[in-house]
């Protein structure tokens, strides 16, 4: 019987596997300052919100996203852009994304996670 650290850390595997050290298949550990901070994110995000029934991973890559652009939490981004490509969402779905938050987070926030999105996804577009 698995538990809750065992499905949210299976789920990081598959959303970020960067997170996860191959060899052992368990988090990576970080070195230095604040290095609880993984071990809190699995328990707290991938392994009590991520897995809750209601919404698909695809949906809540949708809300973390919204979320983040109003936070203007930029460096998030930067992990949750790739994070939704593998969770389901389009390049173009990701793009709707910023323009949707012009209204509603303001032009400055969707303004730098366009800035973010193109740093991290590449400027393909026109």
């Amino acid at each position: 019987m698995s538990t809750a650290r065992d499905d949210g850390l299976e789920l990081l595997r598959d959303m970020v596997p960067e997170m996860v050290d191959p060899a052992t298949g368990d988090l990576r550990r970080a070195d230095g300052f604040a290095t609880g901070l993984a071990e809190q994110t699995l328990d707290a995000v991938f392994a009590r919100l991520w897995t809750r029934q209601g919404l698909d991973r695809r949906s809540r890559s949708l809300v973390t996203l919204g979320i983040l652009i109003a936070l203007r939490a930029d460096n998030e981004l930067r992990y949750h852009f790739p994070i939704a490509l593998r969770n389901g969402l389009t390049r173009d779905e990701l793009e709707e994304v910023v323009y949707h938050a012009t209204a509603y987070a303001g032009f400055p926030a969707a303004s730098a996670a366009g800035r973010t999105g193109r740093d991290v996804l590449g400027d393909t577009g026109p």
